[in-house]
C-alpha cells in the first residue's frame, strides 16, 4: 500500500505505535475534534511530505496562497487525493465549506489550473458565505493517511479510506494532516464538522452508515469541529446520558468556567435544557503523543454532574 512514498505498509499492524498505545490503553478520543469552521480542501495526487503544503509538488505560489488563506480567513486547509492512483495534472478538485453551528455547507469548484487559486475569491468564506461553487447536497469524507507526518495515519487510514470507497464512492476522499495521530484511523465529516477516531474498515462503515442516517457513533465520536474541546466532550456526555444519537438532538446553548470546572448548557430536540458540569484536569503522555515523541500533555475531561 505504499504506492505513493509514504513509508508505511498501510497493513493497519499493532506495532508500539501511538495509535496502537492509544487503542491499548483504552484512551478516550471524545473531546479532541481539530478547531475549524471554514474548510479549503484542494486536490493534489501523489505523495505527501511531512508538511503537506510544502512537500507536495504543488507550486510555491500556491502552497504560499494555501497558507495564507488558512491564516487570513482563517481556515482549515487540507490537501485531498482519491484512494488510488490519478494522473498527476488534469483539472482538480476544491471544496470549499462553512462548519457553522447553524446553515452548514460545502460547495465544489474544478480548476483545470491550481494557478487559478492564486485569483480566486475566497473572502465570502471568512463570513460562512458562499463562493460561488456547486453545492454539495451529500455527506463528504475524508480520512487522514497523511503518513510522512505520523506512520499511524496511513497505517490505519488507507484501509479505512478503501473500505469506505465500497460504500460511499467518490465521496471519500484521502486527505492530509486533520489532528490526533494516536486516533489513527481519522474520519471527518462534512459540513458537518464531525471527527471520528480509532477507525478500522468494519467500525467506519458503520459510523458512515449510521452519519448517512442522521445519526451519530459515540464509541467512536472525537467531536464537532466547530466547538472548543470541553463542550465536544459535555456534548458527549450529555448523548451517552439522555440517549441522544441524532445529529442535532443537542444543541450547544452556551458554557461558563468556574475554576476548572466549566457549566456546559444545551437544548435538546426532546425539549427542555441540560447543563453538564464538566471537570478538566491535565494527563501527562511520557511516551508522547504522537510517533515521533512530539506533546506529553494532553487535557482530560470528566463528567462531574448533569443538571435538568
Amino acid at each position: 500500500m505504499a504506492e505513493r512514498g509514504d513509508g508505511t505498509d498501510g497493513g493497519g499492524s499493532e506495532r508500539d505505535t501511538c495509535a496502537a498505545r492509544s487503542r491499548g490503553e483504552g484512551e478516550s478520543a471524545l473531546g479532541t475534534a481539530s478547531r475549524a469552521r471554514r474548510w479549503l480542501l484542494v486536490e493534489q495526487p501523489g505523495a505527501w511530505g511531512s508538511d503537506a503544503l510544502a512537500s507536495s509538488g504543488l507550486p510555491t505560489v500556491v502552497a504560499d496562497r494555501l497558507r495564507a488563506l488558512a491564516r487570513s480567513l482563517p481556515a482549515r486547509v487540507l490537501l485531498i487525493r482519491r484512494t488510488r492512483r490519478t494522473p498527476p495534472d488534469g483539472p482538480r478538485s476544491v471544496y470549499v465549506g462553512w462548519s457553522g453551528l447553524e446553515g452548514r455547507w460545502l460547495e465544489h469548484l474544478v480548476l483545470p489550473d491550481l494557478a487559478e487559486l492564486l485569483t480566486l475569491d475566497l473572502a465570502p468564506l471568512g463570513d460562512g458565505r458562499s463562493v460561488g461553487g456547486t453545492p454539495v447536497r451529500t455527506p463528504l469524507y475524508l480520512v487522514c493517511t497523511n503518513g510522512r507526518h505520523d506512520p499511524c495515519c496511513a497505517e490505519y487510514g488507507r484501509p479505512v479510506a478503501s473500505a469506505l470507497e465500497q460504500l460511499v464512492g467518490q465521496r471519500v476522499w484521502e486527505c492530509s494532516h486533520v489532528g490526533g495521530d494516536r486516533f489513527a484511523g481519522n474520519l471527518v465529516c462534512l459540513p458537518d464538522g464531525h471527527f471520528y477516531g480509532h477507525l478500522d474498515p468494519s467500525s467506519a462503515l458503520r459510523v458512515v452508515t449510521a452519519h448517512e442516517q442522521g445519526q451519530v457513533v459515540l464509541d467512536h465520536w472525537r467531536g464537532r469541529s466547530t466547538l472548543p474541546f470541553v463542550v465536544q466532550a459535555a456534548e458527549g456526555y450529555v448523548r451517552a446520558a439522555i440517549g441522544l444519537a441524532g445529529r442535532d438532538d443537542v444543541r450547544f446553548r452556551g458554557s461558563r468556567r468556574d475554576g476548572d470546572r466549566h457549566r456546559v448548557r444545551f437544548g435538546l430536540s426532546t425539549g427542555g435544557e441540560v447543563v453538564a458540569v464538566v471537570g478538566v484536569s491535565e494527563r501527562r503522555v511520557p511516551e508522547g503523543l504522537t510517533c515521533a515523541g512530539t506533546g506529553r500533555i494532553t487535557p482530560s475531561f470528566e463528567l462531574v454532574a448533569l443538571e435538568r
